[in-house]
């Protein structure tokens, strides 16, 4: 399975998935501890996290599979919603409360 397959698999086999640099517990970048921080504040359970960082081939098929540049991206219900900087608006906005609230 090449990793086009594999991140189809992931964002469609969970309802919420988040491709990160490190982990929930540990990450490795301000903005996965920032998108951790925004999920868990949402009430996020059920969690599905990626590091990219032990898988190269994700980390960069990531960035082809959506079409965005950065890590680290959200997936609610195979939908990709964005990076970092898009939670905290859609956040503060409360429109990421009602769309993980729907999952």
């Amino acid at each position: 399975m090449d990793s086009q397959e594999r991140i189809k698999e992931q964002v469609t086999g969970h309802p919420v998935v988040l491709y990160m640099k490190g982990t929930p517990d540990f990450p490795q970048c301000g903005f996965s501890a920032s998108a951790v921080q925004i999920l868990s504040a949402c009430g996020v359970e059920n969690l599905f996290t990626v590091n990219v960082l032990e898988e190269p081939e994700i980390r960069e098929g990531v960035k082809q599979f959506a079409n965005w540049p950065t890590i680290p991206q959200l997936y609610i219900k195979g939908q990709f919603i964005g990076g970092s900087d898009i939670l905290r608006e859609m956040y503060a906005s409360g429109e990421l409360q009602k769309l993980l609230a729907q999952q």
